[in-house]
């Protein structure tokens, strides 16, 4: 199974598929840590922003799913093209798919959150302005994503979606029992 966090920068993304993955004791694929360490290296993901780093979690979110394993990916996924290649993913290798769309119902308190982040990483944190870009750029999933509110309960929100990857487990547990 393929679970997909989209949604814009502080939104709760990376908390749910951290609590998701550790629940599901699924490898956790997040875009920023590796665009983070291809910086390190010299790596210039700049065109377009993100590129490589998506490549790579792609890459290792294939080579898992071929091993049957559920991976957890962690990336904003605001452009039609990235949804496109986690879509393609899953129906070429057979995977289900869950997408869960992160947002962030109150203003300001995006904003704090955005302004209070500290991740450590090689590369900087976005501007309010660059996710109000992003935001006038999103472009829609071609199906209706479960959405999770990060202004309600973390544990609310985890729950939502162990709750929906373990019903698609289960009827695709059914689907391959019916075929034995």
């Amino acid at each position: 199974m393929l679970i997909v966090l989209s949604g814009l920068p502080a939104t709760g993304k990376t908390a749910v598929a951290a609590a998701v993955a550790r629940e599901l004791r699924a490898p956790l694929l997040s875009v920023d840590p590796i665009d983070s360490a291809l910086a390190q290296v010299g790596v210039d993901d700049t065109d377009p922003p993100g590129l490589a780093a998506y490549a790579v979690v792609g890459a290792i979110a294939e080579d898992n799913l071929a091993l049957g394993l559920t991976v957890v990916v962690d990336a904003v996924n605001a452009v039609g093209e990235a949804k496109t290649f986690w879509i393609e993913l899953a129906r070429r290798l057979g995977a289900p798919l869950l997408v869960v769309e992160t947002v962030l119902s109150d203003p300001e308190l995006h904003l704090s959150r955005l302004q209070g982040r500290e991740r450590d990483l090689a590369i900087p944190e976005p501007t309010w302005e660059a996710v109000e870009l992003r935001r006038s750029e999103w472009v829609a999933w071609p199906f209706a994503p479960l959405v999770v509110n990060a202004a309600e309960p973390l544990a609310d929100n985890v729950e939502r979606v162990v709750a929906a990857a373990r019903v698609i487990l289960a009827g695709q547990t059914r689907a391959s029992q019916g075929r034995a």
